[in-house]
């Protein structure tokens, strides 16, 4: 049982970071029916600055940098740089396909998540980038169970930006204007919305969300790397599909199940297989859970609410 409760608190936490980014995958398809596969190479930026950012200030002051403002310079540089980087692509890549075949924006945008990463490439370098553990290591007991402070922070933030981008879906004029045009596109034009505002708005809301799922990330593992969003990206993904693309509930519901699954995975695979699969296979689980929801349930546990869908 130990053991059970230590994968559920680790499932939780990887589940809150997939979560979020599956929501910038969600309110994008929500709109205008794009899987945007360049989102995860949003977030995998959002860790390099983060990283950046917080290696220049503890090397500014190597002996009292704090930790919180180490975490807010990132987080000011990240999002406002991924919240441009999603703007850019959704004005200079996606809106002049629009109209275009969905198979045209669906290549444009893998080949967006190719340019996003040989650009990281160029200003990062290859090498791995280390977070600089600022963070204090604290850890509590919960039964025979640990959790840090990290995982604490990452779990209550993630749940507080889902609420709080739930309150901007459901009960701002912005919100009001996403499900419109989620619901009829020409028809909430005629109504007075501003199309393209609200597409760029879902966009930059996505990118936000990644900025913030990028520094988790690489406070939470130490590390990032120009290649990480891609897997990172194909799991939120994943993650999306498996609550129901579309559905905001349904990827917040599906990042958390799906951290879980995965974690416990990673658990109890050795003692299931005698020790001929390790850990290093819990990359496994994501994709077997995506064949088994398109196969037996395509349109996800909660499915697609088109008329709330955004």
């Amino acid at each position: 049982m130990d053991i059970l409760l230590q994968q559920l608190i680790n499932g939780v936490t990887v589940g809150s970071v997939y979560a979020l980014v599956a929501l910038g995958y969600t309110v994008v398809y929500g709109i205008i029916g794009l899987i945007n596969f360049a989102h995860g190479d949003v977030v995998m930026v959002g860790a390099m600055a983060a990283t950046t950012v917080a290696v220049a200030l503890v090397g500014a002051d190597p002996g009292g940098a704090s930790a919180w403002v180490a975490v807010l310079g990132a987080l000011l540089l990240a999002i406002p740089l991924c919240m441009a980087l999603g703007w850019t692509a959704e004005r200079f890549a996606y809106r002049p396909l629009r109209r275009a075949p969905r198979l045209a924006a669906l290549i444009t945008a893998i080949g967006v998540s190719i340019v996003i990463q040989n650009i990281a490439m160029m200003v990062w370098g290859r090498n791995y980038l280390s977070f600089p553990h600022i963070i204090e290591p604290r850890l509590y007991q919960i039964g025979g169970a640990r959790i840090s402070l990290l995982q604490i922070l990452i779990i209550i933030s993630a749940a507080a930006i889902m609420a709080g981008l739930l309150l901007i879906v459901h009960r701002t004029r912005l919100g009001t204007a996403m499900r419109a045009t989620a619901q009829n596109r020409e028809v909430a034009g005629l109504m007075g919305v501003n199309i393209n505002v609200v597409i760029s708005a879902a966009f930059v809301i996505g990118s936000a969300l990644a900025a913030v799922a990028g520094v988790m990330v690489t406070t939470y593992y130490g590390v990032a790397q120009y290649t990480m969003g891609f897997l990172l990206g194909l799991k939120a993904f994943t993650a999306a599909v498996l609550g129901g693309i579309g559905n905001l509930g349904g990827a917040m519901l599906g990042g958390l199940l799906l951290g879980i699954i995965e974690s416990l995975g990673a658990g109890y695979i050795g003692a299931l297989t005698n020790g001929v699969f390790g850990s290093n296979y819990q990359d496994v689980f994501s994709f077997i859970v995506l064949i088994v929801v398109l196969v037996f349930r395509p349109s996800g546990l909660l499915g697609e609410r088109v008329g709330d869908r955004a």
